[in-house]
């Protein structure tokens, strides 16, 4: 479950002031308000409101933060995860396949060429 990006959602940076906050809020719902515009989704406001009252308290926000945070790093070690599996997949498929008979005659060329140098 991804966490909504509330900042985003009052068109704010994630460094905004508590006056910046309460300054976005009501210009959003008057933009959104079903009323004023008849294209305007519920669940727009709905959106807005849990943002705002998230936002507005600072200890909902300090947590909210850290979820997003947790969420954002959760991601990069998938993505991490996701590139190694590529790139050994990749691997895999640029090594030649031989037969368990081609690997032991292998072996032993490599081993009378290692005697040799010796």
């Amino acid at each position: 479950m991804s966490i909504p990006d509330y900042y985003a959602v009052l068109e704010i940076p994630s460094t905004a002031t508590q006056s910046e906050i309460k300054r976005s809020y009501p210009r959003l719902t008057r933009q959104y308000h079903p009323d004023l515009h008849q294209q305007a989704l519920d669940k727009h406001i709905k959106l807005l409101n849990e943002a705002y009252e998230v936002l507005r308290d600072p200890h909902k926000r300090l947590l909210y933060d850290a979820q997003r945070r947790k969420a954002q790093e959760r991601q990069t070690v998938d993505r991490e995860t996701l590139r190694r599996k590529q790139e050994q997949a990749r691997q895999a498929e640029q090594e030649p396949k031989m037969t368990w008979l081609e690997g032991i005659f292998g072996f032993i060329r490599e081993l009378k060429k290692g005697l040799r140098d010796y």
